[in-house]
């Protein structure tokens, strides 16, 4: 045992020994890189025989070495901060990490007194006395034994939640007012062109307010072809009278919804379900399109300012339903579940959107509004208001009851009746294919089908057939050419218009012409 452990004695000496050496090897060349003394004699002793050229290189030589001395101690110093600053970033996470545990812990005790409240709700509604209640993913409520087993579920019916609270004030407001409801006398005898004339004298003589007929016809048509119109161009041209103003001539006034920069989903237009007050905030957008499947009015809600927020944001899921061919289907998400108190007319959490409802939107093109996409363009139909108008005298008109079978009724007669000629048709399709080749855009299905919606209504309500042509060419094919380099097809644009003139005639399309030559002198 003893001369084991002399051996092990002398094994560890020998070992330290090394590590010691190493320590004085290192001291030793720290002292030897540092000794000044000795380089001074050094420079001394060989620089008795200087010329003017060696005093000039080692003084140089000196100069580089203290320089790279001075970056390697700056390296090691700015090695030694980033240590310490990522030593600190550590310990800051491990803070914000027991801060999140903090907060995990208060969530859990929050949503202890919720499920407590939630008890004392279901105890109201007749439950056993000393059950809890815990509210479900699904908006329904359980109740909770003393042992903390879950009872049966506060629901009947297939899933219906019998309470006797009411989440929809606004929409039962209106199920109230429909029980006694008694439907006007609608006029059912007038026609396109006198709904517009009488429009426009109406506005005129009851608002103060001037339209040329070309406005009030595109109007109509657009409302033929689409459930989305777009009134565009500059302030004070009145796009937000227009539909204002066309609801006081139908005695049902329009519901204004004011969009606001902050609108990025479609809550802020149809509004929520607040879990905590089991509530619903309803908006007066909602309240319109539920009291519209009740009644035959032409009804109209105003997007003011539309693209003062993405409309792609808050407006997506309604573009996407007005999509759909069938409108049976044409119905929108409310709630998931369904409560013994919703509204008459709310299907499994899901509200029917009528087809007697037109959604208008006003639109500024300047720095303080988003461009809105094509998927919207395409899918609505813009009017431009770019001039004020002019004033001019009519006859006192009153106001109308106009219903929608019976506007609907004159839009189909339109179809049948002004169709889009053949020939006429033809020159489409022809233009389509010119575009395509030269310009690689294409017309599209669903616009080709919204022209043939828009076209006859525009002819029925007094417009011209190639008017009518003309317009939906500058304001749904043209204006996609905004998107294309317009720098390198100055040449195309000219032979479109060339094309155009001799293929349509000459000055008889003048707005798509005149379109074109101002894209042309954009760049």
């Amino acid at each position: 045992m003893n001369e084991f452990l002399k051996w092990f004695f002398a094994f560890i000496s020998e070992m330290l020994k090394g590590y010691a050496d190493i320590v004085k090897g290192f001291g030793h060349g720290i002292k030897q890189i540092f000794n000044i003394k000795n380089y001074i004699n050094i420079f001394k002793e060989h620089s008795q025989d200087y010329s003017a050229l060696s005093w000039v290189l080692s003084i140089l030589a000196i100069i580089i070495v203290i320089a790279i001395y001075v970056l390697i101690f700056m390296m090691i110093f700015l090695g030694i901060r980033k240590y310490i600053r990522f030593r600190h970033s550590l310990v800051s996470n491990e803070d914000l990490l027991e801060e999140i545990s903090e907060l995990q812990r208060k969530v859990l005790k929050m949503t202890k007194e919720k499920d407590e409240i939630m008890a004392m709700k279901v105890a109201q509604m007749g439950l056993p006395a000393g059950s809890g209640a815990l509210s479900l993913a699904d908006g329904t409520m359980t109740a909770e034994g003393e042992g903390g087993e879950a009872a049966a579920p506060a629901v009947v019916e297939s899933g219906v939640v019998q309470t006797t609270e009411h989440r929809f004030s606004k929409l039962i407001e209106v199920d109230t007012f429909y029980k006694t409801y008694t439907p006007p006398e609608y006029d059912n005898e007038i026609d396109l062109p006198s709904i517009c004339e009488n429009f426009r004298n109406f506005a005129c003589s009851r608002m103060h307010l001037y339209y040329e007929p070309k406005i009030i016809w595109l109007f109509l048509a657009g409302m033929a072809s689409t459930k989305l119109i777009i009134l565009q161009g500059i302030s004070g041209t009145g796009k937000t009278s227009l539909p204002y103003s066309f609801g006081k001539f139908l005695q049902v006034d329009t519901t204004i919804a004011s969009v606001q920069p902050s609108w990025r989903d479609r809550t802020e237009l149809f509004g929520y379900f607040n879990e905590f007050t089991k509530n619903f905030n309803e908006t007066e957008v909602l309240k319109r399109i539920y009291a519209s499947g009740y009644n035959n009015d032409v009804n109209l809600i105003l997007l003011d300012e539309m693209n003062i927020a993405r409309v792609e944001y808050y407006f997506a899921e309604m573009l996407s339903i007005l999509e759909m061919p069938n409108a049976d289907e044409w119905e929108l998400d409310i709630v998931p579940n369904v409560w013994s108190t919703d509204p008459v007319n709310l299907d499994k959490g899901k509200i029917r959107i009528p087809q007697n409802i037109w959604y208008v939107g006003t639109a500024n093109n300047d720095d303080s509004t988003f461009a809105i996409s094509d998927k919207v363009y395409d899918r609505a139909q813009p009017i431009n208001l770019d001039s004020k108008g002019v004033a001019f005298d009519a006859p006192d008109t009153p106001p109308m009851n106009l219903g929608f079978e019976h506007l609907d009724k004159l839009f189909r007669e339109a179809f049948d009746k002004y169709p889009i000629s053949q020939e006429n048709l033809k020159k489409i399709q022809q233009l389509d294919l010119w575009v395509i080749e030269k310009l690689r855009v294409a017309f599209g299905n669903r616009i080709l089908k919204q022209m043939n919606l828009f076209i006859p209504v525009y002819v029925a309500c007094g417009g011209d057939e190639l008017d009518g042509i003309d317009y939906i060419l500058a304001t749904k094919i043209f204006r996609k050419f905004e998107s294309l380099n317009l720098a390198m097809l100055r040449e195309e644009l000219r032979e479109l218009c060339a094309y155009m003139t001799k293929t349509f005639g000459k000055n008889k399309m003048n707005e798509s012409i005149a379109y074109l030559e101002r894209l042309q002198k954009l760049f």
